[in-house]
């Protein structure tokens, strides 16, 4: 059977992705598209490239994700130097390393920019400071005078992938020599369920499945704001998930497997083996748990 697939960013914790997609290969489940957000959209990417369950666990067991971060010598000696990174470079590190690790694993499979793929097969969510708006790539590149066809698909990955202060943003320049600062998607749409939906049509060309790094949406954990700092953190986890999880409440909660993960932060790049199994462990017993009661 042939699906569409939509999986949520979440930084690490996407480990339990690969759970999910051994399930579905297991029943012989097809993903025709892709959709994702930050590591979701590495999920997706490397889906549609033709990675199987099977050789993104191998890719994943094997990566120690703090050498995908590009440190600074400087930052080891005198450690107050990396918030100057933050305020002049908006980022403690480049990216470059994350980059080129993802264009590294895409063209293992041939695919280099969006032209090597089937169109509309792989959808990315970026965000748009400059502009204040939600991009989608690679349908919105011609806004910015780019060519589909020659596109990277690993820049478009990184672009989706640059948390705020995180890493470093991406500046999108156009024809008319003028930046656009884009950074993770997250920060507008985190769960792009809503990609699939076409306005013209009362039910999409074929079954939606949804992926979110999240307890459903009855058990949301209420936030706790007591200081300044954790004001911060609730209005910036509020603009990453308030927009999709009122849309999922209204259109497809039944077709998301809810996958809670609550034992390793996002950014928390050092995981021991354990720790990786435990999460790909989750995503397959949940996606389990959803398949047996699923009706599409």
């Amino acid at each position: 059977m042939k699906l569409d697939g939509v999986f949520a960013g979440g930084g690490v914790k996407a480990f339990a992705f690969i759970g999910a997609l051994q399930v579905m290969e297991e029943r012989g489940w097809e993903l025709e598209r892709t959709a994702g957000t930050s590591a979701g959209s590495l999920i997706a990417a490397l889906i549609k490239a033709g990675y199987t369950a099977e050789e993104l666990y191998e890719i994943m067991m094997q990566l120690d994700a703090e050498d995908l971060l590009d440190k600074n010598r400087l930052t080891q000696y005198a450690p107050w130097f990396s918030w100057v990174s933050v305020y002049w470079r908006l980022g403690l590190y480049k990216g470059v390393r994350l980059e080129n690790w993802i264009h590294s694993l895409l063209a293992r499979k041939k695919v280099y920019t969006f032209g090597d793929l089937p169109r509309g097969s792989l959808t990315i969510i970026a965000s748009d400071l400059t502009n204040g708006r939600i991009v989608t790539l690679p349908d919105d590149l011609p806004k910015y005078g780019y060519n589909i066809e020659t596109f990277s698909v690993a820049r478009a990955v990184k672009m989706s992938c640059t948390l705020p202060y995180f890493f470093k943003p991406v500046r999108l320049k156009t024809q008319k020599k003028q930046a656009s600062v884009i950074v993770d998607g997250g920060i507008l749409s985190n769960f792009p369920m809503w990609v699939y939906k076409d306005r013209n049509e009362k039910v999409t060309k074929r079954p939606v499945i949804g992926f979110q790094l999240s307890p459903d949406l009855e058990n949301k954990e209420k936030a706790v704001i007591k200081n300044g700092v954790q004001l911060f953190h609730s209005l910036f986890e509020t603009m990453r998930k308030a927009h999709d999880l009122r849309y999922i409440s209204q259109n497809d909660a039944q077709n998301v497997v809810f996958i809670p993960i609550d034992i390793i932060k996002s950014t928390q790049f050092h995981l021991r083996k354990e720790q990786k199994e435990s999460l790909i462990k989750i995503g397959r017993n949940k996606t389990e748990e959803f398949i047996q009661n699923w009706h599409f």
